[in-house]
């Protein structure tokens, strides 16, 4: 066997290894994996039976109020350390390519954002829950909770665009342009929320999880070195 033969089967190897990386960042790129699915099974499954939440009208922050309100604050701030922890294996794993820096630190304000969106409780309203009183204004708790929302929405559709760059400028047109849809379903989501069109709480919703998700596809490819 000659040498160059046997080089490229140990690149080979360690790519589909995943040795490439350290066993740390692997886990935290693990990490950005599981805050996505925790997010989004936690926050659908509730849209599916907590009584009276409609997801065609209210937009999943609600779930944190009423009695099993604690479920979705939790899951806010659980999902948001696991996304944060990824933001961190995403900048050692991508350290010294295109986008390597920016994307990562979007990915950390991303994460950042949806941790904070924990705490800060959104007020009920719309009819739900049963008993939430329509308040003439916002509570702080809500000015908060709109804030860093809005930075996590900028921040992850900015990550995605970030990411296609990355992958353009290294020959991976097909991955490039997965990750400019997915930034752009998303930026067009949160346009035609914003401008309280039909069902845009259901909108918003999903085309918000897509981009979650296609940055969990990311996280996957880099962690397989």
């Amino acid at each position: 066997m000659t040498a160059t033969a046997a080089h490229h089967i140990e690149v080979h190897r360690t790519a589909a290894d995943g040795e490439g990386h350290s066993a740390g960042t692997r886990r935290m790129l693990a990490s950005l994996i599981a805050g996505t699915a925790v997010f989004g099974v936690v926050s659908l499954t509730q849209a599916v039976t907590r009584e009276g939440f409609d997801l065609t009208r209210h937009p999943l922050s609600l779930l944190s109020n009423g009695d099993l309100g604690w479920i979705q604050i939790t899951n806010f701030i659980v999902s948001g350390l696991l996304l944060t922890l990824g933001g961190v294996g995403l900048r050692r794993a991508l350290r010294g390519t295109p986008g390597g820096a920016w994307g990562p630190r979007l990915v950390l304000a991303y994460g950042i954002g949806i941790l904070l969106c924990g705490p800060f409780v959104l007020q009920g309203g719309g009819g739900f829950p049963a008993d939430a009183s329509e308040a003439s204004g916002m509570t702080l708790g809500s000015v908060l909770h709109l804030a860093v929302g809005t930075i996590a929405f900028i921040a992850l559709i900015a990550a995605c665009y970030v990411m296609g760059r990355h992958y353009a400028r290294t020959g991976r047109r097909g991955m490039a342009l997965s990750s400019r849809i997915a930034a752009t379903v998303f930026l067009a989501g949160d346009l035609y929320s914003s401008a309280q069109g039909p069902a845009g709480s259901l909108v918003l919703a999903f085309t918000c999880l897509t981009a979650m998700t296609w940055l969990a596809i990311v996280a996957a490819d880099a962690r397989r070195g």
